[in-house]
C-alpha cells in the first residue's frame, strides 16, 4: 500500500524544506502521496495542495490576532480533510503554532511530526510540554535543540540544516562580483532588511541610515540589498531615499546568497539569513526589531531565556557577532559596528574559521535525514 503523508508548510522556507522532503521520502518509497498545505516547489515537487503555503505567512504575538479567526477555520477544516484521507503521518514544516495545534488535534488518529522546532528553548519554555503533547517526533535544524528536547524526554532528531546541504563548504566571492556586476576594487556592503514587510518597516530605515553614516565614515562603498519581493522593494526604496539620500544602492530580486557571498560585510535582520550569512563566511551585524507591544509582553512577563538571538552566536554559544535588539537599533550604532567589522582583517579570518566549523556540523543531508527519520517512526 503507498505510503500517504499530510503535510503542511508554511511560507517559502518551508516549501523549499517541504520539496526536498518530498524527494527524499520518494527515493526510498516511490509511490509515496503528499497532500496538505503546500508551496510552489513542494506542488512543482509532486504535492496536491489544498491550500497556499502563503496563507500560514503570519508573525509575532499582536500580529497573528487579526488573523486568528481565518487561521482557526483554516485548522478546522485541513482536520476534517485529513482525518477523512487518513495519511500514514502528518508532517507540519514550521509554522509551529498552527501546526503544533493540527498535530494535537490529529494525534492518535494518525503518526505527527514537527518539522522545524520552535524556538521552544529560546522563550515560553513550559511549551516542551505542549509539544510533547502534540507530535510523536520533532525533526531539529540545529544541534542544541536536540539536547534540549532530550533533557525534557520528547523524542526528536537532528536532521541538519538545508541551508548547510546547498551552500558549499567554499565559496567564491569574486564570481559573484562578476556575476553581478559590482566593481573589482569596491568595499561591498550587502544590506538584509528581512523578508517580510512588518520587518523592513521596523527595520529599513535604520538600515538606511547606517549605510549612509558609513559612507560618510569610508569612501569607495557599493551598496547591494536583495528584495524578497515587490512590495519589500518599493518599501524599502522610500525608506532609502528618505534616511540615505541620493546614496547609491542596488537592488536587485531575489539572489541573497550572490549578494552575501560578494559583500565584506552584511547588515541583515535577525533570521534564518544570519545564518545563511555565516554559511558564507561573511562578517556580519545583526539587527532586529518587534513591535513595542510584542516587545513589551515578552520583556515584562520574562519569557526571553536566551543571551542571544541571532543563529551564528546561538550556535557558538558566545557572542560571535555583533547583534542588537529593538531600541539598540540605531543607525550610529549599526554603522560603527559595520565600520568594526570593515576595519578588522584578522577578526574577518577568524570568523571563516569558526562559520566553516558550524557549516560542517550542519550540513549532514538533512532532506534525507528527515525522510529517514520520518519513514522509522511509520515503520516503513
Amino acid at each position: 500500500m503507498a505510503l500517504k503523508v499530510g503535510i503542511v508548510a508554511g511560507e517559502a522556507s518551508g516549501d523549499t524544506l517541504g520539496a526536498a522532503f518530498i524527494a527524499a521520502v520518494r527515493a526510498r518509497e516511490p509511490g509515496a502521496q503528499f497532500f496538505g498545505v503546500a508551496g510552489p516547489k513542494m506542488i512543482a515537487a509532486g504535492c496536491e495542495a489544498w491550500e497556499s503555503a502563503e496563507t500560514l505567512a503570519v508573525m509575532g504575538v499582536t500580529e497573528v490576532l487579526r488573523h486568528l479567526p481565518r487561521l482557526w477555520r483554516l485548522r478546522r477544516r485541513l482536520e476534517a480533510r485529513f482525518r477523512e484521507a487518513r495519511p500514514d503521518v502528518f508532517v507540519g514544516i514550521d509554522a509551529p503554532e498552527f501546526n503544533l495545534g493540527l498535530g494535537r488535534r490529529l494525534k492518535g488518529a494518525m503518526r505527527t511530526v514537527q518539522y522545524v522546532s520552535p524556538q521552544v528553548w529560546a522563550w515560553r519554555q513550559g511549551r516542551v510540554r505542549s509539544i510533547g503533547a502534540s507530535c510523536d517526533l520533532v525533526l531539529c535544524l540545529l544541534p542544541f535543540e536536540r539536547r534540549f528536547y532530550d533533557e525534557h524526554q520528547v523524542p526528536a532528531v537532528f536532521v541538519g540544516h538545508p541551508l548547510a546541504d546547498r551552500i558549499p563548504l567554499e565559496v567564491d566571492r569574486d564570481a559573484a562580483r562578476r556575476a553581478l556586476s559590482l566593481p573589482a576594487g569596491a568595499t561591498v556592503v550587502a544590506v538584509l532588511p528581512g523578508s517580510r514587510l512588518g520587518e523592513v518597516a521596523r527595520l529599513g530605515e535604520d538600515f538606511a541610515g547606517a549605510c549612509a553614516r558609513l559612507a560618510q565614515q569610508r569612501a569607495g562603498l557599493s551598496f547591494i540589498a536583495p528584495m524578497a519581493g515587490a512590495a519589500v522593494r518599493e518599501l524599502f526604496m522610500s525608506q532609502w531615499r528618505s534616511a540615505a539620500g541620493a546614496l547609491p544602492v542596488r537592488m536587485i530580486e531575489g539572489g541573497a546568497d550572490r549578494a552575501i557571498i560578494a559583500a565584506d560585510v552584511v547588515l541583515v535582520a535577525s533570521g534564518t539569513a544570519t545564518l545563511e550569512t555565516a554559511l558564507c563566511k561573511r562578517p556580519m551585524v545583526v539587527a532586529y526589531r518587534l513591535g513595542a507591544i510584542t516587545a513589551l509582553l515578552l520583556r515584562t512577563l520574562g519569557l526571553v531565556k536566551v543571551p542571544y538571538f541571532s543563529q551564528p552566536n546561538l550556535l557558538a554559544g558566545r557572542r560571535l557577532v555583533p547583534e542588537f535588539f529593538q531600541e539598540a537599533v540605531t543607525p550610529r550604532r549599526l554603522a560603527d559596528a559595520l565600520e568594526a567589522e570593515l576595519a578588522d582583517p584578522a577578526r574577518a579570518a577568524a570568523l571563516t574559521r569558526e562559520f566553516l566549523r558550524i557549516h560542517e556540523a550542519l550540513r549532514v543531508d538533512g532532506a534525507r535525514r528527515a525522510a529517514d527519520a520520518v519513514l522509522d517512526l511509520v515503520g516503513r
